[in-house]
């Protein structure tokens, strides 16, 4: 049995600790909040409910193998994108209405849009096997990736030359680039590999949790306990115990208590870790220098009224989207002209919002930086984002009961991400993925999991990341565990009372061997 610490609460680290307390080691959950699930958090004021985080499920079997069962609602309609001319798409689940939806918005790219949806399942299916599955750079293995699966991902293209080659509709492009934003990233840098995700989307669906998504969270403590996990809340760690070579615990926060682990595990933002709980200078610069990923400007509306055909997802296109972004990574303020997300789960969950209301949440991509840096105050840009949605057809003049702000500082704050970014770094160029921080630590016994590490943000890949850690720590302490068992089973027979080797030897024969073999 391994002892393993796990500081931060977030899927990623609840994943992981549930698979090693399954697996027989002893597992210590510590959680600076009061609550379990990082991200996956919601909001409440006057009967109504946002979530902060993700809004939306995909790829639930990476839940369903953990033993979830969650009451769940598949959505027809994806999402819904308007551009800044007043037309819509329709992102349909099934791939067929979507190519028919597209070719409805723009003729004659009903035919591109199934071409690059077949390219994005080649990708999707390369991904899981040179991407999901593990570590990187890992030994080749009977499931390791093929050469043939680099070339899948279209490597050296970005998501917009990706973009470019299958569309000529400005519009459709600037609909396959918002797949950057699944990453924090820039559409214009980031690998061409992200577009990947229509295929999960159209192939797996996207799927709602009544009550909101924070039930997953709810759903995963409630295996942690029955694992056996100890769960700690309210309690900081603010230091990993480490000499050169490996990791021996954690420090708390509270009195300084000190808590000795063979695995510490780091559901953290990376910086974090390198730069306040186990400092590392060199490994910091090397993060600063990959930059920050874009972080979340949310405004949380009570809305009077239903809105008629609201979808439960909806975007709203600016109309410059290079400039949108270059404001966003270059200039590092906030867009003039923002793109917004707009979800609403009231549309088809009443215990989100009080009878005759909805719960608007309004999201819109900014840099990582404090608010007090930018050139408005958040009140400001605000009023700046409710007036670009009026101009493009959302106007709710008249039927704000509230709008409540989160920003990168309460991003910073509540998670302790660098700048507030939500995903730590930015996919930029075909290495991205490799200069990330990945799952194994500088010292024996020290792990990463979470948004900022290997595989990268969103529900089911710090799930994914959850897996990928367990699998490693089994992996590196397999030998040693084997060798502590057999310890165990030495000091045991050691202990057993002084009998003849005549008795010793019929309860061998009973057994079906002699003495050594009872013991091995």
């Amino acid at each position: 049995m391994v002892e393993v610490i796990v500081v931060g609460g977030g899927v990623g680290g609840m994943v992981s600790a549930l698979l090693l307390a399954r697996d027989g080691h002893r597992v210590r959950l510590y959680e600076r909040l009061p609550r379990l699930g990082g991200k996956l958090a919601e909001h409440h004021r006057d009967g109504f409910t946002f979530s902060l985080g993700p809004s939306l499920l995909t790829l639930p079997d990476v839940f369903a193998d953990l033993g979830l069962r969650l009451d769940t609602v598949e959505l027809d309609e994806l999402c819904r994108y308007r551009f800044s001319d007043g037309s819509e798409l329709r992102a349909y689940r099934d791939p067929e209405r979507m190519a028919a939806e597209v070719e409805r918005l723009a003729p004659g790219e009903g035919a591109n849009w199934r071409a690059f949806h077949r390219w994005a399942q080649g990708c999707w299916d390369a991904s899981q096997r040179a991407f999901f599955t593990g570590p990187l750079l890992r030994r080749p293995t009977a499931g390791a990736p093929r050469l043939s699966d680099l070339l899948a991902v279209a490597p050296g293209r970005t998501l917009d030359g990706l973009a470019r080659r299958y569309f000529q509709d400005p519009r459709l492009r600037q609909y396959v680039g918002r797949y950057a934003t699944y990453a924090g990233s820039s559409p214009y840098e980031a690998p061409a590999a992200l577009g990947c995700i229509p295929a999960i989307e159209h192939g797996h669906g996207g799927w709602y949790v009544p009550c909101g998504m924070p039930r997953i969270a709810d759903a995963l403590a409630a295996l942690l306990e029955k694992a056996g996990v100890e769960v700690h809340l309210d309690a900081e760690v603010d230091g990993v115990l480490a000499d050169g070579a490996r990791v021996h615990g954690v420090r708390l926060a509270s009195g300084g208590e000190r808590v000795r682990a063979d695995v510490v595990i780091a559901n953290t933002d990376a910086a974090a870790l390198y730069g306040r709980l186990l400092p590392d200078r060199p490994r910091l610069r090397r993060i600063a220098g990959l930059g920050l990923s874009s972080s979340a400007f949310l405004l949380l509306a009570g809305v009077d009224g239903r809105t008629e055909g609201l979808p439960h997802h909806s975007v709203v296109f600016s109309a410059d989207y290079e400039r949108e972004f270059a404001d966003i990574f270059d200039r590092r303020r906030p867009p003039e002209d923002p793109t917004v997300y707009i979800g609403c789960s009231a549309v088809d969950d009443p215990s989100q919002a009080p009878a005759g209301a909805e719960n608007w949440v309004m999201l819109v991509n900014v840099p990582a930086r404090d608010p007090g840096r930018w050139p408005m105050s958040p009140e400001a840009y605000r009023d700046l984002v409710l007036e670009r949605l009026a101009s493009r057809g959302h106007d709710l003049s008249g039927r704000l009961r509230f709008v409540d702000l989160f920003t990168p500082a309460d991003l910073r704050d509540r998670y302790g991400a660098w700048g507030g970014a939500i995903y730590g770094t930015p996919y930029r160029g075909m290495l991205a993925p490799f200069r990330r921080p990945g799952n194994r630590g500088p010292r024996r016994g020290l792990y990463l999991v979470g948004g900022s590490a290997h595989p990268g943000g969103g529900l089911p890949l710090v799930a994914m990341g959850g897996r990928i850690v367990a699998s490693l720590v089994n992996e590196d302490f397999r030998r040693e565990t084997t060798s502590l068992n057999s310890l165990e089973k030495l000091e045991k027979l050691e202990k057993m009372p002084d009998e003849s080797a005549q008795h010793r030897a019929g309860c061998g024969r009973a057994c079906g061997g002699g003495t050594a073999g009872a013991g091995s």
